[in-house]
């Protein structure tokens, strides 16, 4: 797979979590660490993997890559590797959406890393007085690629920003798919009934470093042993099977099928075609 690539794994309950809220035409921004919410929202595997190999076949024809991710058709209107640039364009999304006086909403995923920046607060600000139909989720997983939270803020937790802005903050577990999705419903419902955005605050935690080849070594080995221990897909699927919603034999079915899944998809995307050197130039200029 050529270039590199910003790894989702750890995160998955927050991805999860708010796109089981969200209806095909409702609308999400992600990050450069955004497959997660890409598959969560809907975008098919095989084409999502095929962009992540640079293949004509992907989403994005190849261009886009693995930073770049954009499924309009599912509403996933694109990642981008700009820390927080997602979020005043998710408050002009949803500036259109109330100008259209539709009850879409639109989701946005950052970073604790973005939350510093000036288009956290004014994106947030605007949305506020406006009253726009966002949720803005903070994926806090304690690193802005090396800088510890503690380094680069003094708050306990990022949602008591939402207090500057006139609106509602909720910190949750992001390890707890269950948590992510009772905040976003709340938010979801909110939003659609013209009450305004949100503030949601996942802490969650990344197992691998900041991208594929970041070896990571600023990180207390014991923190991470004890993150690796929350793992939300161990925990979701332990709490199903103690619920008898789930047995162990269909969970091992399911985790099969999923198996089966990838390996299709990077089948498609290894023999999918690379794009022709010659349409270098297309879609640089409308």
């Amino acid at each position: 797979m050529p270039g590199t690539m910003h790894q989702y794994i750890g995160e998955e309950a927050v991805a999860v979590g708010i796109c089981a809220n969200l209806r095909k035409d409702d609308y999400v921004f992600s990050t450069h660490r955004g497959h997660g919410h890409c598959i969560a929202k809907g975008a098919p595997l095989d084409k999502t993997m095929a962009e992540l190999f640079g293949k004509k076949t992907g989403l994005c024809k190849g261009y886009g890559g693995s930073m770049h991710l954009v499924d309009v058709t599912v509403g996933f209107l694109g990642s981008t590797g700009i820390v927080g640039a997602g979020i005043p364009l998710a408050t002009g999304v949803g500036l259109s959406i109330k100008l259209r006086k539709t009850d879409q909403v639109v989701a946005c995923f950052f970073g604790d890393g973005a939350v510093n920046t000036g288009a956290f607060h004014e994106g947030i600000n605007l949305a506020a007085i406006w009253r726009l139909p966002v949720i803005f989720v903070c994926e806090n997983n304690l690193y802005a690629v090396s800088t510890h939270i503690s380094r680069a803020m003094l708050i306990k937790d990022i949602a008591c920003r939402a207090s500057a802005y006139g609106i509602p903050g909720m910190t949750v577990d992001g390890n707890n798919v269950l948590s992510v999705y009772k905040a976003a419903e709340e938010a979801v419902r909110r939003a659609r009934e013209g009450k305004g955005p949100t503030l949601i605050e996942c802490k969650t935690y990344r197992y691998k470093g900041h991208a594929r080849f970041e070896p990571s070594r600023y990180r207390p080995k014991e923190e991470l042993e004890k993150w690796l221990r929350k793992d939300p897909i161990a925990r979701f699927k332990k709490k199903l099977i103690g619920m008898s919603v789930l047995t162990s034999e269909e969970a091992a079915i399911i985790e099969k099928e999923i198996l089966r899944a990838v390996e299709d998809a990077v089948r498609f995307a290894e023999e999918s075609p690379l794009p022709d050197p010659d349409s270098v130039e297309e879609y640089v200029y409308a």
